[in-house]
């Protein structure tokens, strides 16, 4: 069962490489902060624009810094089936925990078609598959009787729910009848989805405040719901800074200004506006983490 605060790490550029030093350092941080677990070569890990080395390489320097002390679960998803399959076997062959395998974006598949895209990934490399429904990327959104379809194969093991829809995760459960990781992808609404049922969130915040993140699910998985909530109030500003342009221009800033790495993005995204990093700032300072 993947549970907590995981946290949708950011890829560092420098002068359009791949930066390895800034990423593996970014690693340990999160390690040393607390975070649950490491997804890279998501959407906020830009992989639409990550060649397929690149992609890879990300994924194996993950494994290898991590030592196996936190689970990695890796980005290995595709509007092209075969390229999500070969991804996986990489991912598989790097040592990964698991895969996070995003909806095909832009095809527009079916609930058919969604089905026979995540059986044949199923059937093409023996690793946990975690579902990433995001209907604001990808356009298409997989019904919870899919997914309970999908949760009959044995390596179909959880989904990472971006649809900000709160009652996903009661009619996930009630049509999943066996262990399933709900992972929230959305950090505003991320308590309230544990309040649901949910087990934990892949964040876009945690890049920027782990300790804190990790903090609040522990908060309520002990049964804390005031500090969980108390600390959710403090990370919230945080949160709607974060999408305040498209993800992962504002968090790359952030990451930034705590010395991270750059706020180097590849285009199509750009550096974001003035009173966007304003905003930033003024959130980061709010919450305690940027004097």
């Amino acid at each position: 069962m993947f549970k907590g605060s995981y946290v949708a790490i950011i890829t560092p550029f420098k002068n359009d490489k791949v930066d390895e030093a800034a990423f593996k350092a970014l690693v340990e941080w999160h390690i040393a902060e607390g975070t649950n677990g490491l997804v890279p070569c998501g959407t906020t890990g830009e992989s639409p624009t990550l060649s397929h080395p690149e992609h890879e390489r990300v994924t194996e320097m993950c494994v290898e810094v991590a030592k196996g002390r936190v689970p990695v679960i890796a980005g290995t998803g595709s509007n092209s089936t075969d390229e999500a399959i070969s991804l996986t076997k990489h991912a598989k062959k790097a040592g990964a925990d698991a895969v996070l395998v995003v909806t095909p974006y832009y095809n527009k598949p079916t609930q058919e078609g969604l089905y026979r895209h995540y059986k044949a990934l199923h059937e093409a490399a023996d690793i946990p598959i975690i579902i990433y429904n995001i209907p604001g990327r990808s356009i298409v959104d997989m019904s919870v009787e899919t997914m309970a379809r999908l949760a009959q194969l044995p390596n179909i093991v959880g989904v990472k729910d971006a649809t900000n829809d709160l009652t996903r995760p009661f009619s996930t459960r009630l049509h999943i009848k066996k262990e399933f990781s709900m992972l929230s992808g959305e950090d505003g609404t991320a308590l309230a989805f544990r309040a649901g049922g949910g087990h934990g969130c892949i964040s876009v915040t945690a890049n920027v405040a782990p300790r804190m993140c990790r903090q609040m699910h522990d908060a309520w998985d002990a049964g804390d719901a005031k500090k969980a909530i108390a600390l959710q109030d403090r990370l919230f500003p945080v949160h709607m800074a974060m999408f305040c342009e498209t993800s992962p221009g504002p968090v790359k800033y952030a990451a930034s200004l705590l010395g991270k790495c750059s706020d180097e993005l590849r285009l199509p995204l750009c550096e974001i506006a003035a009173a966007s990093k304003q905003k930033v700032r003024t959130a980061l300072v709010g919450a305690g983490l940027l004097n």
